[in-house]
Order: C-alpha cells, then structure tokens, then sequence
C-alpha cells in the first residue's frame, strides 16, 4: 500500500479512536453529573450497528425494572413466532343448546381504535365492532335465543393478572385484566360535568354509553375557581363503582377511567345490549364462559380456528394485521395488547395460551439472538409487573437482531419518534436532530427507559439502550436526563 493511503489511514482511525474518546467522556460526565443529583442507578448501552461493535457500556450486565421497554423483546418474539401478516378471526356461534355465543380469538383490537396509527387520529364507536357482529347475526337470520348470550374467553386460561402487578394496576385502565375477548380494551371512561348550582350533584356520562357497573355518584359542584379533583374506588368483589369529590360550576368537565373487571362478561353485556335494539327476543341473560388454567377444552367451540368454521357461525370479525397491532402497542405504550399477542404467542408455539408458555417461548428466543438466561427475568410481556427484570445488553441485543432481520424497516417503523409521535411526541422536540431518535420508553413508579436507534453523525444508526432505577430526583427531571444521554448520540 503507497505510503499516503497508509498515513490517510492511520489517521482515519486515529479520528475514529478520538471520536470514540469524545463519546466516552461525555455519557461518562452525564452519567457521572447525574449519579449526586439523584438520578439513580443507571445502565447504557450504545453499539454500532454496521459493525456490531460496542460503542459504549455502563453497568450493561446489570439487572433493571425496563417498565414498557419490556415491549421490544415481546415485538421481537411475535414477529419471529406469528409474523406481521398474522391475524385474529373472532366468531359468533349460535350452539345447538340455544346459547349464542362471542367465541374469543385473542383479538385486542374489537374497539373503536383506529388502525394503522396515525398520530391524533380520534377513537371510533368504542362499541362499533359488537354493533357489526350484531348486524350479521341478525343478517343470518337471528331472531330469538332460546339461551344466553354468552362471551367465551376459554382460548386463553382465565388468569386475569400476572405476578406482581399491584391492586392499584388492576382499577386503571393500563392494568386491565388480560382475557381472550377483550372488547373497548377493557377499560370504560366516566364524566363528571357541573349541577347548575354550587352544592349540586354532578352529572355523569359513561363511554361506552353500557350498563355495567351500579355508580354511587357523590361528586358535589363548587363554587367556580374552586379545585376540582375526583376520586373512585371499585369495591372488591362487585360491580359496584364509588364516585367521590368536586367540580367548579362552569368548569368543562373531569373524566376518570377504569379498567372492566370481567372483560368476558362485558363483551356478552355489550352483544346482549345490541341485540335486544335489533328486537331479537332473549330468553336468557349475558354470561361468561372461563377455564381454569388444569381445565382442558376439546378443540372445537373456543380454540377452533377460522380454517375450519363450523356451519353455525353467524358473525366473525378479522383483525387488522400484526404488524399495526404492535404499531399501536408501542407508539401509545399499550400494556393489554402485549399481555394478548404473549399468549398467543405461547398459544401458536406451543399449544398453551398462557402466560407461562409464551415466556418460555420468549427464553427461547432471546438464546436466538445470542443472550443468556441471565439477561431476563421476565413475568409478563408488557413490564408492568415490579419482578420483570432485564439488562441494557439483550435490549440492544433485540435492536440489533432486528436492524439485520428481513423485518428491519418494520421494527423501526413500531417506535414512537422523537418529538413528532406516540410517548415521545413531546420528548426530544426542541432538538433539531430530535427525529433522529426512534425509541421505546418505559415509566413505572421507580423505572424510567429509553431504548431504540439513534442517528449518529460519526457513526451511523446506533441501538442503544437506558435504563435508570431507584432514582431520588423527580421523574420529569430523569426523562430530560435521559433525553440528554440519548441526544448526545446524535453528534
């Protein structure tokens, strides 16, 4: 090699190595800076993703709560296992007994949701895909039930929350319980609206617009400039919902949500309720149909599939495809769905719609992607449970299989973007290169994440991942910490 082309490349590397010096010190000094201001115990990983090589590494091999960075392993598992054209096929099956029956796919898009996201693209009639069922039942010629109206989630085991999640969880809306038939994605929204006068009542409406729970409406109207604040507390064991608190005259409105305790049950309320203002004559009431994780089914009725529909199906609704369904899940953060796609998940790959099976399917798959058991302990597929754990390494380790896989401008396309979308539409907006992050977050009450790609000036696209636990400071100071360790990628 001529002398010149030598020394052109010497100090080619000699630039690269002072580069690689640059990045060193500064996420050093960030994550030196934060430690006394109380961001926590932190793990990063930066790697290079032409050359595989590790740009960056601070407590790598330690365990984190990754809260909703959870997400991208089950992503990554659901495309290896379902793949992104796989699709969900709910029925309605009118049984010889008499019973009308939702016989449940796993589907956790039957709501009003639109479908693929688009950024502040309003809900439909949260209701509206019950409406259609209703609809092409009565267009097969339904006219009475000499039985129940029934909602069978019998796919999956009836094992409503995974291991550590709190009972704080299951009242909200992101701590609904998983079941096979989930409709409106189990949760139901209630508005207060101001009496005419102060010491008035309020004024409730619910959506979806179902009786379903009996409400205790206490909330009391206020003079105006007064705080507004509402309370709910669902009683243990009923579907009883108490309303406390005040709202200023004038004031536009306050809303609460709450998950749907029987998403089952709920679904073959809802199916009732549409029949009956289609004047089908019911001669039974809306039931639910479980099973026992010992129970076994036969493979007809709950776990038939849509290759062989039997002749009595009446209604059946297809879901979008995978691909927009893990879209959603991680642009908006939504815990049900990846609770649902891990069961399938296990469903498909090993014959057991339980949680339990999807997770040792998802064991198998991080060994694919060259980590080790000692990268996860997972007990869920969304991160909302305390005891899931992870490491920096198998995040980066997923980002990384994924940018080499047939499926890389897919995965990519699932993270919400900085400052334009999903959970980072106001994360990374005051930065000019902020669209040059593409990421994952996670937020639980001591775990904030942030994993994805970034574009670096110097070394191309970069997977990276931050982890920051058991942090002192308050958690809007660590997001801009990390929104700092993230941005410093890009030069």
């Amino acid at each position: 090699m001529p002398i010149a082309l030598l020394r052109c490349a010497a100090v080619f590397l000699i630039a690269l190595s002072c580069r690689a010096a640059e990045l060193d010190r500064k996420l050093d000094a960030l994550i030196e800076a934060g430690v006394p201001a109380g961001m926590g115990f932190a793990g990063v990983q930066v790697v290079e993703l032409t050359g595989g090589k590790t740009l960056y590494r601070h407590n790598e091999s330690q365990l984190f709560l990754p809260a909703s960075n959870m997400k991208l392993l089950t992503s990554g598992l659901a495309l290896s296992r379902l793949g992104a054209d796989y699709r969900y096929t709910t029925r309605v099956v009118r049984e010889t007994s008499g019973d009308v029956v939702i016989v449940a796919s796993g589907d956790p898009t039957l709501s009003g949701r639109s479908f693929p996201y688009q950024k502040d693209s309003p809900m439909g009639p949260p209701l509206g895909i019950i409406e259609d069922l209703a609809d092409q039942a009565v267009a097969h010629g339904l006219r009475e039930v000499n039985g129940d109206v029934v909602g069978d989630d019998r796919l999956y085991p009836w094992v409503p929350y995974p291991p550590s999640w709190t009972q704080d969880d299951e009242t909200e809306d992101f701590g609904a319980p998983v079941s096979a038939l989930t409709i409106t994605e189990s949760f139901l929204t209630l508005t207060a609206k101001p009496g005419s006068h102060p010491g008035d009542l309020a004024s409730l409406s619910i959506v979806p617009d179902l009786e379903y729970y009996a409400i205790d409406n206490r909330i009391l109207t206020v003079t105006r400039g007064q705080e507004g604040k509402i309370h709910m507390q669902r009683l243990p064991g009923s579907r009883q919902i108490l309303l406390w608190g005040s709202i200023p005259a004038g004031a536009a409105g306050l809303s609460i949500s709450t998950a749907i305790d029987d998403p089952a049950l709920y679904a073959a309320d809802a199916f009732y309720d549409a029949l009956t203002r289609r004047g089908v004559i019911i001669r039974g009431r809306p039931l639910a149909r479980h099973r026992t994780p010992s129970e076994v089914i036969a493979s007809s009725g709950a776990e038939a599939t849509s290759s062989a529909i039997p002749e009595d199906v009446i209604g059946s609704h297809t879901s979008p495809p995978l691909r927009d369904l893990l879209q959603t899940m991680n642009k908006v953060s939504q815990n049900l769905y990846a609770e649902l796609i891990l069961r399938e998940v296990g469903r498909v790959a090993r014959q057991a719609g339980t949680r339990e099976a999807g997770l040792a399917e998802l064991g198998t798959y991080v060994g694919e992607i060259g980590g080790a058991a000692k990268d996860l302990h997972a007990e869920d597929g969304s991160g909302l449970s305390r005891n899931t754990l992870v490491t920096p390494r198998i995040l980066t380790k997923v980002l990384t299989h994924m940018y080499d896989s047939p499926d890389r401008d897919l995965f990519i396309s699932l993270l919400p973007v900085g400052g334009e979308d999903g959970t980072l539409s106001t994360r990374l907006c005051c930065v000019s290169e902020g669209r040059g992050v593409r990421a994952k977050t996670g937020s639980l009450a001591r775990a904030l994440a942030l994993s994805g790609y970034a574009d670096s000036k110097t070394y191309g696209r970069v997977a990276f991942s931050i982890l920051v636990n058991d942090f002192g400071a308050r958690p809007s100071e660590v997001r801009q910490w990390i929104d700092k360790i993230a941005t410093a990628l890009l030069d």
